[in-house]
């Protein structure tokens, strides 16, 4: 058996190309999988944070990203316990009692924001117009049917004539004065109006809260009394969307009007957070998702370390690769060598004394010339004249032959047949 350096198929480079790059492209994979990236795109032309048509609000994010807001965009129901302000842009079309339930929740969480939706919105075809990936075509307009939720205040559509709103010390010009939206409610603070103070077209729920900040940019005292809760965050509602969504921010007061909405609410460092799970983005977490997310995180970082230093060291291995050889050896010496090995496994040494002692009888009746004709007792006899003739005092090959077979431990089967091979060697020099 021999034994050397196994020439590779592959060479080393090629071979840690191959395993690392199949490591991290697996790795990919379960990111992927695990935080839902790669699939659908939020830029669809609809009313929510992901969208770049007009319609859509990540103007507004990119706007405070950019004046050191910490901004994210919640595809999950747990978003709804972030801490900062909570932007919510349902649909039209949204569950009212999942709304009331969720704002209901914050009220001792976090500040809530809500914009109604106006616009009936479709992704432009490119027929007619040279379009980009997220521009919708307006269609018309649709009440938010939010049956549930809000249902004290009325919201109203109707033309504003020159689309002129004022704000808290700013004012603006709507894009579309021919459609706004506007809210009406016993408890209902205005904080944006038009022009003339008849409308409401942003504000807060005035209940029991002490929400100084509020109040002051509404331009009320913000004198706190002992009939009001101070420990619940307040509820915005924007109900025309053009204020601040990216139709709006075409001019620099829709963005300051939505900053100075957003401090106001008491975002407080803790950042906004837009929420998309209803315009039907939502996404629900797996076991995946937990591995990619802190503090699981950091477990999955350390078994990913751990998996290349595993594989590090196997393929820095000691030493080269042994040749191995066939599990059964060829030539004669291979045969015997097998064959003594299953002879002494099978533990039946003493039944090779009997056929060992007739084949070395055999060779000597072949080298002495004796007759073959004869009894085993006489060719024994003949044998022993023989060896008589040239060793007077040697053991007769009978007395060996019978110690040979009477042999049973493998000490004494080896002795007995070396005494006999010996006594062979002597007859036939």
């Amino acid at each position: 058996m021999s034994s050397g350096a196994e020439t590779a198929p592959f060479s080393r480079r090629t071979l840690l190309t191959l395993v690392v790059g199949g490591a991290a492209l697996f790795v990919a994979l379960l990111w992927m999988i695990g935080t839902g990236w790669g699939g659908s795109s939020l830029n669809d032309g609809g009313a929510h944070a992901g969208s770049r048509g007009l319609t859509g609000y990540a103007a507004l994010a990119v706007y405070l990203e950019a004046r050191g807001f910490h901004v994210s965009r919640s595809q999950d129901p747990k978003g709804f316990n972030a801490p900062g302000l909570l932007v919510l842009t349902p649909t039209a079309a949204a569950d009212g009692k999942a709304l009331a339930k969720a704002v209901n929740q914050r009220r001792y969480i976090g500040p809530t924001l809500i914009v109604t939706p106006k616009w009936l919105g479709y992704p432009a075809s490119g027929d007619d117009v040279t379009h980009k990936r997220g521009w919708v075509r307006i269609e018309g307009t649709a009440l938010p049917g939010w049956k549930g939720f809000l249902d004290e205040i009325a919201i109203g559509l109707a033309p504003l004539p020159g689309g002129d709103w004022e704000g808290p010390d700013l004012h603006g010009t709507l894009p579309a004065p021919k459609v706004v939206l506007s809210g009406a409610g016993k408890d209902l603070v205005p904080l944006v109006t038009s022009f003339d103070g008849t409308r409401v077209l942003a504000g807060y729920i005035g209940d029991n809260g002490y929400y100084p900040a509020l109040a002051v940019l509404a331009g009320r005292s913000a004198l706190k009394s002992d009939s009001v809760d101070s420990t619940v965050f307040p509820v915005i509602v924007v109900f025309e969307p053009d204020l601040i969504d990216n139709y709006g921010l075409r001019e620099p007061s829709g963005a300051i009007l939505a900053e100075r909405l957003i401090r106001a609410a008491g975002e407080n460092g803790k950042g906004v957070t837009f929420d998309l799970t209803f315009d039907g983005f939502q996404r629900s977490s797996n076991l995946l998702t937990l591995a990619f997310t802190p503090p699981f995180l950091a477990p999955t970082i350390c078994l990913v370390f751990a998996a290349i230093l595993a594989g590090w060291r196997a393929f820095l291995r000691f030493g080269p690769a042994r040749r191995t050889g066939p599990a059964i050896a060829f030539g004669k010496r291979a045969l015997v060598a097998n064959s003594a090995g299953l002879i002494a496994r099978s533990r039946r040494l003493h039944l090779l004394a009997a056929p060992y002692a007739a084949s070395v009888r055999e060779r000597l009746v072949h080298q002495l010339a004796l007759s073959r004709q004869v009894a085993p007792e006489q060719t024994d006899a003949a044998i022993d004249r023989a060896l008589t003739r040239r060793d007077p005092e040697a053991v007769p090959f009978s007395e060996r032959a019978a110690r040979l077979v009477a042999a049973r431990r493998p000490r004494e089967l080896v002795a007995a047949a070396q005494d006999l091979h010996a006594l062979e060697r002597t007859l036939t020099r």
